[in-house]
């Protein structure tokens, strides 16, 4: 049987880097400081203005803190068989000290119109998945006349004063389980200690 590849990306090796995290295929990293440097030249420079709701979609996923992004491309199987787009993204909060199991239940009750709520026992600790409706904001322009479904995942770090935060948002919300499966996956994974082997290559295999 052969093993599954899975792409390291450079950040991953940062003295800087605070969360680890894999995801399944189907993400394609998203370059949210470029894309937000960018949106300048969009008013000015004509191939670029096509792209003017990804680009304020990089400005304001950098004004709410994301660290990460990546856009989702899968395939409706329950459905038609068409294209599911989704945007993964992970942000970072810092809080006052608390024990772990207290921070992943308080970022879940704090939740406003919570439509799902559950507790995860992860490799990493506890914490919290929430899933909830979003209004889609205006200027994205993304035409979801039923919304935004978005799954969250909070996950405390080891030293009680800080959550990692994993979203998934998508049109798709007749999706829900779908969505929330995908992000208990991703979440399983979560590491705040670095996890990688001391190699030089940047391609593992993982039986």
């Amino acid at each position: 049987m052969s093993g599954v590849a899975y792409t390291i990306d450079d950040s991953a090796r940062s003295q800087d880097a605070e969360v680890w995290f894999a995801l399944p295929p189907g993400f394609v990293p998203l370059p949210l400081h470029e894309l937000a440097a960018a949106r300048h030249a969009a008013h000015t420079d004509g191939p670029l203005v096509g792209l003017g709701p990804v680009l304020r979609l990089a400005q304001l996923l950098l004004e709410a803190g994301a660290m990460h992004c990546c856009l989702g491309l899968h395939v409706d199987d329950e459905g038609d068989g068409g294209p599911l787009l989704s945007l993964f993204t992970l942000a970072r909060r810092d809080t006052g000290w608390a024990p772990r199991s207290v921070l992943a239940g308080r970022a879940a009750v704090g939740a406003e119109d919570a439509e799902h709520i559950e507790m995860l026992d992860l490799p990493c600790g506890p914490a919290s998945l929430v899933q909830t409706r979003l209004k889609e904001p205006p200027e994205l322009g993304l035409g979801a006349p039923g919304g935004l479904l978005q799954v969250t995942a909070y996950v405390p770090g080891l030293d009680g004063r800080r959550i990692a935060i994993l979203s998934l948002a998508t049109t798709a919300v007749d999706h829900s389980q779908h969505y929330r499966d995908l992000l208990r996956g991703i979440a399983v994974t979560v590491s705040f200690e670095n996890p990688l082997p001391e190699v030089s290559d940047d391609v593992i295999d993982k039986d």
